[in-house]
C-alpha cells in the first residue's frame, strides 16, 4: 500500500496543527459557526442529531494492521466503542466529542491518516474494486491509478470550492465492483486494438434526489492523458455548473442540461490547451507509484480445491460461508475472504473496537497485513491460503465475523438513517434488522440467490437504494415515517436505476412487503434465473399487484 514520504507526513500534521486552532477558536467564541462550517467540513465533521460524525479517509479502501488498532484505540477512547464502514470504502465515528476532534485528527496522522476531503465541495475519496491486485477478472490494477488520482485531487487548488462534492471511481476488471456509471467520473480501464492502455470515460452519473447513470464521452483515453483530462471534465464543470441551487448543482445536471454531446465537446475544446501539458503522465511517475502495489511474498502453492470439497462435504456451515464469501483470487492456492458485518441485529457496516484489534492480528497472520473495506460496508482479507481457509471461518465464527449471507438479501446496504443522521426523513437500521429477521432461515436465504437490497433514510441516497435490486426509502408522511419502494436497480456493468412500486408503507409493514416481493420472484423465476433478470424479464406489474393486493 502507499506509504507517506516527509512531505506527506508534514502537510497533514500541518493540517492537524491548522483545525486545532480553528477549533479552539470557534469554542472560544472567535469564530462564528457560519465561519467554522467550511473549516470542519474541509477535515471531515459534520454535525449530525445527537453528535458530531467524523469521516476518516480510506484511500480506496485499504488499511493496514497499525491503522485498525489506531481505529479501535479512537472507538475506544473516543467513541463509543465501535466504527462505522460507509459506502465509499471510509471509517465514520459517530459520536466523538467536537473539542477531542483534533486530538483525533493527530493520532490519525502517527498511522498515516487523515479526514481531509471525506466533506465539503471538493473531491472526495476515489474509490474501486474491494479485490483490486487480487481478483482472477482483473485486466489491470486500478489502485495504482486511483493513488494518482488521489495525489492530484487532494489540496488541488482549483478544485476546491466545486460547485458540489465530486466523487470518482475507477475499475481494472471484467466485472465492474466499483459502480462507475454512477459516478461524477467513472473511469473503466481498457485495451485498444494495439494493447495499448487506457480508460473509457463516464461522467454525470449520480444517484440522490436526481438519480442518473452516466454517459461515456470518451471511449479511449490513453493513460498518459488521465490527469490533463480529469482537468478539463472539473474545469468546465467549476466553470458551467450551477452555484444557485445546491440541489441542481451537481456535474449530472450540467451534464443533462447540455447533453453528453455538447459536454464533450467542451471538454475537448478545455483539454486541447492542457493535453501534452506538466500534467502529462508519464512511465517514471507511474512506475513510481506502482511500486507501492507490487505483489505480496505469495508462496507457490496449488490449487487446493479438491481438498476444500471434502471440508464442504464433512462441514456444511463451512459449505456455505465458502460458496458465499470467499473469492477467487489470481494467484494459485489463494482466496479473498469477505468479512461480514451483516448479522442479525447489528446496524449494517458496524464494527466495534474489540472486533477491529481482532482483524488487525487476523490481517496479520493470514493476509500479509491488510484489508480491504467494499462498498457493501464489509471488510475483505485479500490474500488468504486456501489451506488455511477452515482455521480461519473457525476463528471468524467466533468473532462474529462469518455469517454466509455476502451478495445475499440480507447483506444490506444502510446508511445511519434518522437514528443519526439530521437530514433524514426516518430510521433505516430497523427496516434492515425486521428484514434480516424475516430471512433468518439460510436454507431460503441461499434458494432466493443474489439480490441486492438497499437501504437509505433520505433522497441524499447515501444507502444507494437506487441501484439496489431492491431499494428502500424512507420518507415523510405529515410528520410519521414511511417507506417507499424501488425494484430493478443495478450498480454494474449493467447499471440501471430502480422503478418506484407504488405508495409507500408503514414500517412494521416492511418485512412483509419484501416478503410478497421474492415470493413473486420465486413463483416466476426461471432455472437459476437472478432476481434482478426476472425484473427485467417481467416487469413491474406482477410485483405491484402482490403487494398491493391485500392492502384493499
Amino acid at each position: 500500500m502507499y506509504v507517506y514520504d516527509q512531505y506527506d507526513q508534514h502537510i497533514i500534521e500541518d493540517r492537524v496543527r491548522q483545525f486545532r486552532d480553528q477549533t479552539r477558536r470557534y469554542l472560544a467564541g472567535e469564530l462564528s459557526e457560519e465561519e467554522f462550517r467550511p473549516l470542519r467540513l474541509q477535515n471531515g465533521l459534520y454535525i449530525q442529531r445527537y453528535a458530531p460524525m467524523l469521516r476518516v479517509a480510506v484511500p480506496y479502501g485499504l488499511l493496514s494492521s497499525p491503522q485498525l488498532r489506531k481505529l479501535a484505540r479512537i472507538a475506544r477512547d473516543y467513541d463509543k466503542g465501535y466504527a462505522h464502514i460507509s459506502t465509499r470504502q471510509n471509517v465514520q465515528f459517530n459520536w466523538p466529542e467536537l473539542e477531542d476532534v483534533p486530538d483525533i485528527l493527530a493520532e490519525l496522522a502517527t498511522v498515516q491518516m487523515h479526514a481531509i476531503q471525506t466533506s465539503g465541495n471538493c473531491i472526495r475519496n476515489t474509490t474501486t474494486d474491494q479485490f483490486a491486485g487480487v481478483a482472477h477478472d482483473e485486466l489491470v490494477d486500478p489502485r495504482p491509478w486511483c493513488e494518482i488520482i488521489r495525489q492530484w485531487s487532494t489540496f488541488h487548488p482549483e478544485f476546491a470550492f466545486l460547485p458540489r462534492k465530486f466523487k470518482i471511481a475507477v475499475n481494472g476488471a471484467v466485472g465492474d465492483r466499483a459502480a462507475i456509471e454512477v459516478h461524477d467520473i467513472g473511469l473503466e480501464a481498457v485495451h485498444n486494438g494495439a494493447g495499448e492502455l487506457g480508460f473509457r470515460v463516464s461522467v454525470g452519473g449520480g444517484l440522490g434526489r436526481t438519480p442518473i447513470v452516466g454517459t461515456f464521452i470518451n471511449e479511449f483515453l490513453p493513460w498518459q492523458h488521465l490527469l490533463t483530462y480529469l482537468d478539463a471534465v472539473l474545469r468546465v464543470y467549476n466553470r458551467y455548473g450551477r452555484r444557485d441551487n445546491k440541489f441542481k448543482a451537481r456535474i449530472k445536471i450540467l451534464v443533462k442540461a447540455l447533453t453528453p454531446e455538447v459536454f464533450a465537446e467542451r471538454v475537448n475544446a478545455e483539454w486541447a490547451h492542457l493535453k501534452d501539458g506538466p500534467s502529462t503522465l508519464t512511465e517514471a511517475e507511474v512506475e513510481r507509484v506502482s511500486r507501492c502495489f507490487v505483489d505480496p511474498a505469495y508462496r507457490l502453492l496449488e490449487d487446493q480445491e479438491a481438498a476444500l470439497a471434502r471440508l464442504d462435504a464433512e462441514h456444511p456451515g463451512f459449505a456455505r460461508w465458502r460458496a458465499r464469501n470467499v473469492f477467487a483470487h489470481k494467484k494459485p492456492g489463494y482466496a479473498a475472504v469477505t468479512l461480514s458485518l451483516k448479522p442479525t441485529g447489528i446496524a449494517p457496516g458496524d464494527i466495534t473496537d474489540k472486533q477491529l484489534d481482532a482483524l488487525a492480528d487476523l490481517a496479520e497472520r493470514y493476509s500479509f497485513g491488510e484489508v480491504r473495506n467494499s462498498h457493501q460496508q464489509n471488510v475483505i482479507l485479500a490474500d488468504v491460503e486456501q489451506a488455511r481457509l477452515f482455521d480461519l471461518w473457525g476463528e471468524l465464527r467466533e468473532l462474529g465475523f462469518a455469517t454466509p449471507n455476502v451478495g445475499l438479501l440480507t447483506d444490506i446496504i444502510c446508511c445511519p438513517g434518522g437514528d443519526y443522521c439530521s437530514l433524514a426523513n426516518a430510521k433505516s437500521i430497523p427496516i434492515a434488522e425486521a428484514i434480516q429477521r424475516r430471512f433468518e432461515d439460510l436454507d431460503y436465504l441461499f434458494d432466493i440467490g443474489e439480490l441486492d437490497l438497499n437501504i437509505s433514510g433520505c433522497m441524499n441516497a447515501c444507502g444507494h437504494h437506487h441501484i439496489g435490486h431492491i431499494g428502500i426509502l424512507g420518507v415523510d408522511k405529515k410528520g410519521a415515517e414511511f417507506y417507499q419502494v424501488s425494484l430493478g436497480g443495478s450498480a454494474g456493468r449493467d447499471a440501471s436505476l430502480g422503478q418506484i412500486l407504488g405508495p409507500s408503507f408503514a414500517q412494521e409493514d416492511m418485512a412483509e412487503v419484501i416478503e410478497k416481493i421474492i415470493t413473486v420472484y420465486v413463483e416466476k423465476r426461471v432455472e437459476d434465473e437472478r432476481f434482478i433478470d426476472t425484473f427485467r424479464r417481467i416487469g413491474i406489474e406482477p410485483f405491484k399487484e402482490r403487494v398491493y393486493a391485500a392492502n384493499h
